[in-house]
């Protein structure tokens, strides 16, 4: 049950961050919009790809240092939960600027595959990505993570990933959905910033009352 709850933490708290408005919302709303909803998806898939590599070596080495280190744990919770916080505050602070898609009224013709491409490289050249998942696997997931739990956790996550930027492809492929979100994401952004911040201020109060 324990590992269940953490679990559903760290997948929460990665679609919360995938939610606000970064450099991989623009490419694949700009790609859905310019190209195509099929290479925005494309796009999307190669997203999700990505995050299976980076959460694969920040799972893999978080582990083996933990093991070394145990003491390292609460601090790493500590640090884990300060930066959720920062994340917080940036996407509440962030709520009100309008998201800018660069050359979304033009027609672009391109290989599915290399939308793909493009999707996957952007993710894994954006190295707040590491960080993002370093902090949010250190301060949710236990010190002596289950095998099992280790080898599906990448996997879930790429659900999370590409499951979100699939949903924001199909949405802002079409001109009603994208004006809808536009409307509310002031909304979004400032439930997402909010619920960031409470959980970082837990993981700050856990790790006060381990001491």
């Amino acid at each position: 049950m324990e590992i269940t709850l953490s679990l559903a933490s760290v997948l929460g708290a990665i679609l919360i961050g995938a939610i606000s408005p970064g450099p991989s919302f623009v490419l694949v709303a700009r790609t859905a919009m310019a190209v195509s909803r099929v290479d925005g998806l494309y796009t999307a898939i190669g997203m999700g790809i990505g995050s299976v590599v980076f959460s694969s070596v920040v799972l893999l080495g978080l582990q083996a240092l933990l093991v070394k280190i145990p003491v390292l744990y609460l601090t790493l919770k500590l640090v884990g939960g300060l930066y959720l916080i920062y994340i917080a505050v940036r996407i509440w602070r962030g709520a009100k600027e309008p998201i800018v898609i660069p050359g979304s009224v033009e027609e672009i013709s391109r290989p599915a595959k290399k939308s793909f491409l493009l999707g996957l490289f952007t993710q894994l050249s954006n190295p707040k990505t590491a960080i993002f998942y370093g902090s949010i696997f250190a301060a949710l997931l236990p010190m002596n993570l289950p095998l099992l739990a280790a080898l599906v956790l990448p996997f879930l996550v790429f659900l999370v990933e590409a499951g979100w930027y699939t949903i924001v492809a199909l949405a802002l492929s079409s001109e009603s959905l994208r004006a809808v979100y536009f409307r509310a994401k002031k909304y979004i952004d400032r439930l997402a910033g909010g619920v960031m911040g409470l959980l970082g201020l837990k993981l700050i109060v856990s790790v006060r009352s381990a001491q």
